[in-house]
């Protein structure tokens, strides 16, 4: 197993480069600089060239790119253009957030999902069933940004419910540590339940067609026909094989978490990575950017080697050799 995710990190990190590299590349390609939102075509060129210099991007392409992945593989991750701060400043409480945000979403929509798909298998064709079914589908197709704007018109300006956006209120130094934790929560509660809907619904899914299959094969008649309870059988016999398929989808959901939280960051304000990113791309604050993105693929690849693990512990029939493949 060790020999298997040391090869699984060895394998990930010219991945990470490559993906950082692209998005160098890209970034210093495209239209525009950092010097377009200081100054207009009225300036002296010479201003435009002493900004150029000083962001150091006056110098060949690849000369800056040399200087940059020096300094990002010593842990340097440059200063903001647009801020005038170091990055790991700029992206340290944004880090926080984001992974608040987005890993209640992965939990909460991950248990949901298995716990109705487990029942929608057992009810199949039920009302229970065929209920949630249609909901699922709906809330699968729909759009992120759509759905965080309704919930806002519904439960902040018609009912007033919750806040708007945003993470603390105005008031929040002034509350006490039960008002503070509540005011955190009420905040958390739209762009999680959003966040998460989506990604409970294909979980759901896979587990309901998971679940069927498996409660079909003959292991399982075999223990019914001994007298196991059903809810043995369904609980523990059925679920433990059925849940193999949804702990691969917890990797694969993570992308998808992460690139559904920067519109949804943007929806309710919230202050984390995706504004961050979005913000230093229309700035064209190159080392934010490129470092976000760095991040993001980090969290991602180390998401995917966190399910293959948990693939490898819920069956014990899957063993890692050196070789890196099961046996």
């Amino acid at each position: 197993m060790l020999t298997y995710v040391i090869k699984r990190i060895g394998v990930a990190i010219p991945l990470i480069w490559l993906g950082l590299t692209l998005t160098f590349f890209i970034m210093r390609l495209a239209p525009g600089d950092p010097t377009t939102q200081y100054i207009n075509p009225e300036f002296d060129p010479e201003v435009k060239q002493l900004m150029m210099e000083k962001f150091g991007l006056d110098k060949p392409l690849h000369i800056q790119y040399w200087k940059w992945l020096t300094s990002f593989v010593q842990g340097d991750f440059g200063t903001s253009f647009d801020r005038s701060r170091p990055v790991a400043d700029v992206i340290h409480d944004a880090i926080y957030n984001t992974l608040l945000l987005n890993g209640l979403a992965l939990i909460i929509s991950l248990l949901t999902g298995v716990v109705l798909g487990i029942f929608s298998a057992i009810k199949q064709y039920s009302r229970f069933d065929d209920v949630m079914t249609v909901t699922s589908l709906f809330f699968y197709s729909m759009p992120s940004f759509w759905l965080g704007l309704m919930l806002i018109l519904i439960f902040s300006y018609l009912l007033g419910w919750l806040p708007t956006g945003g993470m603390l209120s105005v008031n929040y130094e002034y509350m006490s540590a039960w008002g503070q934790f509540w005011d955190r929560v009420v905040h958390l509660i739209m762009p999680v339940f959003v966040l998460g809907l989506a990604t409970a619904a294909s979980t759901m899914r896979y587990m309901r067609g998971s679940m069927l299959e498996i409660i079909r094969q003959d292991y399982i008649r075999t223990a019914r026909a001994k007298g196991v309870s059903e809810r043995k059988v369904n609980f523990k016999h059925a679920t433990r094989n059925a849940i193999l398929p949804v702990v691969t989808l917890f990797g694969l959901s993570i992308p998808f978490i992460f690139s559904g939280s920067i519109i949804t960051e943007i929806v309710f304000a919230w202050p984390g990575m995706g504004r961050v990113m979005l913000t230093a791309i229309f700035a064209r604050d190159y080392p934010v950017a490129i470092a976000v993105v760095g991040i993001i693929y980090i969290m991602v690849t180390m998401g995917n080697l966190i399910a293959d693990i948990m693939y490898a512990a819920v069956d014990p029939r899957v063993r890692y050799g050196s070789g890196g493949g099961s046996e």
